[in-house]
């Protein structure tokens, strides 16, 4: 992790409601029960840890959907059934909140900072949103109407740093497979995404 990481002001917020739908509402008896699980891609390696140990140690049986929280919202939205909704940010779980989807109130469970994601061994010396400027990189961000994407272009704004993305991608998963595969040099991404 880069020193940048540290000094992030603005805090990625995780929020999670659960939709107790009356097919799932449990009645006392050991059956298991499908539970059906909605999550911020950048979730992922967290949640399939925890679905294993539930599945384990319970009568549910989780089934992850993992997408871009926008592209969850708009499913939710549009009427398929879930659960449990864990959004990147709070802006989307309001829309589904003012939707009447949720049984209760959201909850924040999680916090979450930016990183910027290098190649193996960072190459090109990449150690500060500065760095991403340079002439001659390629650099990727999540697009802006992804809370990902979102976060980065504030904490650009913020540092004063104007980038010029080679692509914005619909998820954040998808910046950490560009770098990943050499088709960027650096991209914005969550902690959570680069510790994985």
């Amino acid at each position: 992790m880069s020193a940048w990481s540290c000094h992030v002001t603005k805090r990625l917020l995780v929020v999670v409601a659960v939709m107790v739908m009356a097919g799932c509402s449990g009645n006392g008896g050991p059956q298991q029960a499908p539970l059906t699980v909605f999550a911020a891609s950048s979730l992922k390696t967290a949640f399939d840890r925890i679905g294993s140990r539930l599945q384990s140690s319970s009568h549910n049986i989780p089934t992850f959907s993992y997408a871009g929280t926008q592209t969850l919202t708009s499913q939710l939205t549009q009427g398929a059934p879930v659960d449990v909704f864990a959004s990147a940010d709070t802006a989307h779980m309001t829309v589904v909140q003012d939707a009447g989807l949720l049984s209760g109130q959201p909850a924040i469970f999680a916090h979450n900072k930016l990183e910027i994601a290098v190649a193996k061994g960072n190459p090109k010396g990449i150690h500060s949103l500065a760095d991403l400027a340079r002439p001659g990189l390629v650099i990727v961000l999540a697009d802006p109407s992804v809370p990902a994407g979102k976060y980065a272009a504030q904490a650009l704004a913020k540092a004063g740093v104007v980038v010029r993305p080679a692509s914005f991608e619909q998820q954040v998963t998808g910046v950490m497979s560009k770098v990943a595969l050499g088709e960027a040099d650096a991209g914005i991404v969550y902690v959570s995404d680069v510790v994985t």
